[in-house]
């Protein structure tokens, strides 16, 4: 059994990641995931949202790791995450389904605002690899543990690419409402200087 541990902080504030951990996915500097699918959402009654997803991922082993564990060309897993708007808090639990009857891979991680700054974000991360049954199975699970920490790595430069492209966005859109305004306002104008140059259309 191989244990992984990790902790990250995000020089934004909670409500943001959240925001773009909704829409990490697909992400050009985290390719491994290939896509998710909502199985289950649901608001329970304490406010918290309860979401189950189904991820396809690709774990980029060798051809002779994957002749051990199988010829799966995409792996995927089983994500329960909650998100609580009052504790401010996010959590995600993962586990693989590709090859469980060989492997488990039980992740976790933890977004919540950073203990010292509530303006920035505090990200505490695990992960479990346990290989049974197979030859090199200790060398297996370091293989796969330095590829979650890889994956990890790519998970928050996705992450902050994302928060960009979110801040792109509301920028368009003030620029844009504000042409809209100005463009508005203009055509207001011109009306009443028609009115009150000929006091009728």
């Amino acid at each position: 059994m191989k244990i992984w541990t990790s902790e990250h902080t995000f020089e934004h504030s909670w409500d943001t990641i959240v925001q773009a951990a909704w829409k990490k996915y697909p992400n050009p500097l985290n390719p491994a995931v290939i896509g998710t699918d909502v199985l289950d959402r649901k608001v329970d009654n304490k406010g918290v949202l309860k979401t189950h997803r189904l991820m396809t991922t690709q774990w980029g082993l060798p051809n002779w790791a994957k002749k051990i564990l199988g010829q799966d060309e995409n792996a995927y897993g089983s994500e329960h995450s909650e998100v609580d708007p009052k504790a401010k808090t996010m959590t995600l639990k993962s586990k693989n389904l590709t090859w469980c009857n060989l492997v488990t891979i039980d992740e976790k991680l933890v977004y919540a605002p950073h203990p010292e700054d509530s303006s920035k974000t505090h990200l505490k991360q695990e992960a479990v690899v346990n290989i049974k049954g197979v030859p090199l199975s200790s060398y297996l699970e370091n293989m796969i543990t330095q590829n979650i920490n890889n994956n990890a790595q790519k998970g928050r430069e996705g992450l902050e690419w994302v928060v960009r492209k979110i801040k792109v966005e509301a920028e368009t859109l003030q620029t844009e409402a504000a042409t809209f305004t100005k463009d508005t306002f203009h055509t207001i104008h011109k009306v009443e200087s028609l009115f009150n140059r000929d006091g009728s259309l």
